[in-house]
């Protein structure tokens, strides 16, 4: 016999879109602090380690009043098991109660639109009210790769082709195709189309769509729509800037903001001592050098860095990455981050620290958290 249907529960007051946007600064903390985490894979550990450590730190965020935990699609490198944002989002949900969750983000372009709505309404129906959809309109891969993703050797995330792709998921979201669209009797399920049907209760709600991006082609979009943007400061810090003055001056007030909100990506390695700080980063700088130099790998350890010989435009480059890294003990990151949000005037500030083992990473993040006095659960 089959089991009885539980009846559905009365739909909660629930945040207004921006309420979902919009975090709250705690302990002493400028901004709202939230986490990027790459599931960084170290040399000598395994994808299921890193998974560990993504599950401990989403569960220590959530605890100490971080606002949302992101992971990043990324393909075919070694050192990043996030390759399924969706999957790794709904174990995070069966592991946490309140911090939101979200991509930052899935490589539009590498997908069709309706399997991302689809996908982000099972995640909404999972953890309601708790989901972001970041997308980036990037590969996040080589060339190759990215091929492989799409099928073909034709790569769209042109000026067209991405508002095009993003005009489409969006109607899939809300399920509005206009009569006479060839996808107007196709429906993203979860989704709306569950509440409107006969007998249906499902909430209308749907996750909030975040813009991302290194440069000001994602700032205007972002502010022409009225969307939130989230701009990728750790691998592009020189541009920080006058995207986030582009985004704001393009901002048209919409349904889901009636002003423009912006968070950054920081790249942070917090340590108990600035000699170990120092040793961690530089192995950050040197799993760079691979990684562009088209030899990607599991995340070294210092030991391993230290002993990469770097020729002068190696050592060149990994200058120039570390130098965007926010590094040190508690105090100097904290300093750190109060002069950039002083500088960049950031809505919120997503933290990602890289470091070859988890334990490593999640002391980062407790000693920003003790450095602000976030609250402890």
């Amino acid at each position: 016999m089959a089991a009885e249907e539980t009846p559905a529960e009365a739909e909660p007051a629930g945040p207004t879109a921006a309420d979902g946007i919009r975090g709250t600064a705690h302990g002493s903390a400028p901004t709202p602090l939230s986490v990027l985490d790459l599931v960084t894979v170290g040399s000598g550990s395994t994808a299921a380690d890193a998974l560990r450590t993504s599950v401990a730190l989403a569960r220590f965020a959530e605890s100490r009043g971080f606002h949302r935990y992101w992971v990043a699609e990324h393909h075919s490198m070694p050192g990043v098991a996030s390759s399924s944002p969706a999957v790794i989002l709904a174990h995070l949900a069966a592991h946490t109660d309140r911090i939101r969750l979200g991509s930052g983000g899935v490589m539009l372009p590498n997908h069709a639109p309706l399997v991302i709505a689809e996908q982000f309404g099972t995640l909404e129906a999972l953890a309601p009210r708790r989901v972001d959809l970041g997308l980036g309109r990037a590969p996040g891969t080589d060339g190759g790769t990215a091929a492989a993703l799409r099928r073909t050797a034709t790569l769209r995330e042109g000026a067209d082709d991405f508002p095009e792709q993003l005009a489409e998921l969006t109607r899939f979201l809300d399920d509005d195709f206009p009569d006479g669209h060839p996808y107007r009797r196709v429906h993203a399920i979860p989704g709306p189309i569950q509440g409107t049907s006969p007998g249906g209760v499902q909430s209308a709600h749907r996750p909030p769509i975040w813009l991302l991006g290194s440069s000001g082609f994602s700032a205007r979009l972002a502010g022409t729509l009225g969307l939130p943007f989230a701009f990728a400061h750790h691998f592009s810090a020189q541009n920080t800037v006058p995207a986030l003055d582009l985004y704001r001056a393009s901002f048209r007030p919409s349904a889901v903001l009636a002003e423009p909100y912006a968070l950054i990506g920081v790249s942070v390695l917090a340590a108990d001592d600035e000699h170990e700080a120092r040793r961690q980063v530089l192995a950050t700088g040197v799993n760079m050098v691979r990684l562009r130099s088209g030899r990607p790998g599991l995340f070294p350890s210092p030991e391993e860095a230290q002993a990469h010989e770097l020729g002068p435009l190696e050592r060149e480059f990994v200058d120039s990455w570390t130098a965007n890294i926010i590094h040190g003990t508690a105090d100097e990151v904290r300093t750190g981050l109060d002069d950039l949000h002083k500088r960049t005037g950031a809505d919120e500030l997503m933290l990602t620290s890289h470091a070859h083992r988890g334990a490593l990473r999640l002391r980062s993040y407790e000693l920003v958290a003790d450095a602000y006095g976030l609250p402890t659960a």
